[in-house]
C-alpha cells in the first residue's frame, strides 16, 4: 500500500498515477498505490527515463531485488512452476509484452481470465490504474529477450481479481472505487478458484466480519494470504502502530517495507501485525501495457514488497505442496534475517526474507526464531548452579616446566664442572713443566 494518487485520464503519464493510501468514506478501505504517485525518472535504465502508458520500452537490466534476494540460487530448487498465486487488486494488463494468454507465445499461459467483481466492467486483465500489473510483474513476469525484468516466481500462474477499477472521485462516486466488501469477496474468489498464494497489496482499519471469515476461509482451504503493512507517509494522524487489514489476522503473512539497504523506515504502518519484511523500493517491474518501469525511487512501497513476499511464498508451496499455508509462512518468517535470531520487532517483523533458506530449512524444533505450527516454544532451561571448588588444582604445564628448568639447570651445571676441571688440569700441567725446568739445569754437560 501506498500514499494517495489521483488518477487522472488525460494527465501527461496516463495510468502512473495510481490509488491512494487514504481512508475512503464508507468503506475505510486505503487503497493501493504506486509509491511516489507517479513513477519517477531515476535515469538508472532506459525504461525509467519515460514512463507512459501506450509508448513500450524494455529494459535489459535485473531488477535489484532479484539479486538482494538471491533468486538465482533459489531457482535451483523452485520457479513457482504448477503454482496459481492469485493477484487481488486493480486487474493484470494482458497487452504488457512479459504477459499472454496465449499459449503458444513465450510467456504464454502464465495469465488467467480471473475475474473482474467492479460494477461497469468485465474483465480482470484491463487495469486502469497500473497498481495489479506492476505486482503481477514482480510475481511472475515471464522472461522476454529483449527485457531483464522477471518474476520472482517467474513459472507461476497469475489469477487476476479486479476488485476495483481506480481512485479518481468519479469512480469512486460509481461504486468502482476501493471497497472493502468487495476486497473480502476477491479473496473468497480467489481461494476457490485453486490461488495456493493470494496477494493482496492493500488495507483497512475495518475488521470487517467478512474480510476476517474470508481469510479464515482461505486459509482452510490451503491458501496462503499475503498482506501489506500499509504505507504510512500521507496518511495524516493515523497511528503509526495501528493495525491494518486484512494483515493484522494472525493466519495472514504481513510484509512491511525495506529500503536500499534492507531497513524499513517509518514510511511503513508498524506494529505486531508486521511478520516480515521485503524490498520495496527502486523496484523494475511491469507497467501498464507499456513494458517496464522503475517504481517505488522514493519512499519503500508495502505494496512491492508484498509482491515479493507473495512470489517467494509461490517457491516454497511448490517445494513443500503438501504443507499447509501456516507451515509456509513460518518457513520465510524463520529464516528471513535479522540481528537476533530469536528475536522480531514491529517494524521488520522477522526480518527481510530469504527465499533460499526457506526452500531449505529443516526445523527440528531448536531453531530460534518463531514457533513452528503446532509447537509451543519453550523457554530456555537456566544452567543450574554449581559450586566452585576454589583448592588449588597442580599445573601439568607449570610441573613440565618446571623439569626443563631443572634439567637445563642440571646441564649447565654439568658444562661448568667439566670447564672448571679442564682448567685445573692445564694450571696442574703447568706447574709440572715449570718445576722441570731447574732440575734439568743442574745435570753435567
Amino acid at each position: 500500500m501506498t500514499g494517495p494518487a489521483a488518477y487522472r485520464r488525460g494527465a501527461r503519464r496516463l495510468g502512473a498515477a495510481v490509488l491512494a493510501g487514504c481512508l475512503l468514506a464508507g468503506s475505510a478501505l486505503a487503497a493501493p498505490a504506486l509509491a511516489d504517485t507517479t513513477p519517477s525518472p531515476s535515469g538508472s535504465t532506459p525504461a525509467a527515463q519515460e514512463c507512459k502508458a501506450g509508448k513500450v520500452r524494455y529494459d535489459p537490466a535485473t531488477p535489484p531485488a532479484l539479486v538482494r534476494l538471491g533468486a538465482e540460487r533459489a531457482w535451483t530448487m523452485a520457479t513457482g512452476a504448477g503454482v496459481t498465486v492469485a493477484v487481488v487488486d486493480s486487474g493484470v494488463n494482458g497487452r504488457n509484452g512479459h504477459f499472454s494468454s496465449d499459449p503458444a507465445s513465450p510467456t504464454g499461459g502464465r495469465l488467467l481470465d480471473g475475474t473482474s467483481l467492479v460494477p461497469g466492467t468485465k474483465w480482470a486483465t484491463e487495469d486502469l490504474a497500473g497498481h495489479g500489473t506492476a505486482a503481477a510483474g514482480i510475481i511472475a513476469a515471464g522472461t522476454r529477450e529483449d527485457s531483464g525484468v522477471v518474476g520472482l516466481a517467474r513459472d507461476a500462474t497469475i489469477l487476476p481479481v479486479r476488485v476495483y477499477a481506480d481512485e479518481s472521485d468519479q469512480a469512486i462516486k460509481a461504486g468502482m472505487g476501493p471497497n472493502a466488501a468487495r476486497l473480502a469477496q476477491g479473496i473468497r474468489y480467489a481461494a476457490s478458484h485453486g490461488a495456493r498464494i493470494i496477494n493482496v497489496s492493500m488495507s483497512t482499519t475495518q475488521d470487517l466480519p467478512e474480510l476476517r471469515s474470508a481469510v479464515q476461509a482461505a486459509t482452510a482451504s490451503g491458501s496462503l494470504v499475503v498482506a501489506s503493512a500499509g504505507n504510512l507517509e500521507k496518511r495524516g494522524d493515523d497511528d503509526p502502530v495501528a493495525a491494518l487489514y486484512p494483515g493484522a489476522y494472525p493466519e495472514v503473512l504481513t510484509v512491511a517495507a525495506a529500503g536500499p539497504d534492507d531497513a524499513v523506515t517509518d514510511a511503513t504502518f508498524q506494529g505486531p501485525h508486521v511478520d516480515v519484511s521485503a524490498p520495496g523500493s527502486e523496484v523494475l517491474t511491469t507497467f501498464m501495457d507499456a513494458g517496464d518501469c522503475v517504481l517505488a525511487t522514493g519512499a519503500p512501497s508495502t505494496s512491492w514488497a508484498t509482491a515479493y513476499a507473495s512470489a517467494a511464498a509461490a517457491l516454497v508451496a511448490q517445494r513443500f505442496p503438501s504443507e499447509k499455508p501456516a507451515e509456509w509462512k513460518h518457513r520465510l518468517e524463520a529464516t528471513a534475517s535479522r540481528p537476533q535470531r530469536d528475536r522480531r520487532d514491529d517494524a521488520t517483523g522477522w526480518g527481510l526474507i530469504q527465499p533460499t533458506e526457506a526452500l531449505t530449512l529443516v526445523d527440528d524444533g531448536s531453531l530460534a526464531g518463531p514457533a513452528a505450527p503446532g509447537r509451543t516454544k519453550q523457554p530456555a532451561e537456566p544452567a543450574p548452579a554449581q559450586q566452585i571448588d576454589l583448592r588449588a588444582v597442580p599445573d601439568p604445564e607449570r610441573t613440565a616446566v618446571t623439569a626443563s628448568l631443572w634439567w637445563a639447570l642440571a646441564g649447565t651445571t654439568a658444562v661448568l664442572a667439566l670447564t672448571l676441571l679442564a682448567l685445573l688440569g692445564r694450571e696442574l700441567r703447568a706447574r709440572r713443566a715449570a718445576r722441570a725446568v731447574p732440575r734439568a739445569r743442574r745435570r753435567p754437560a
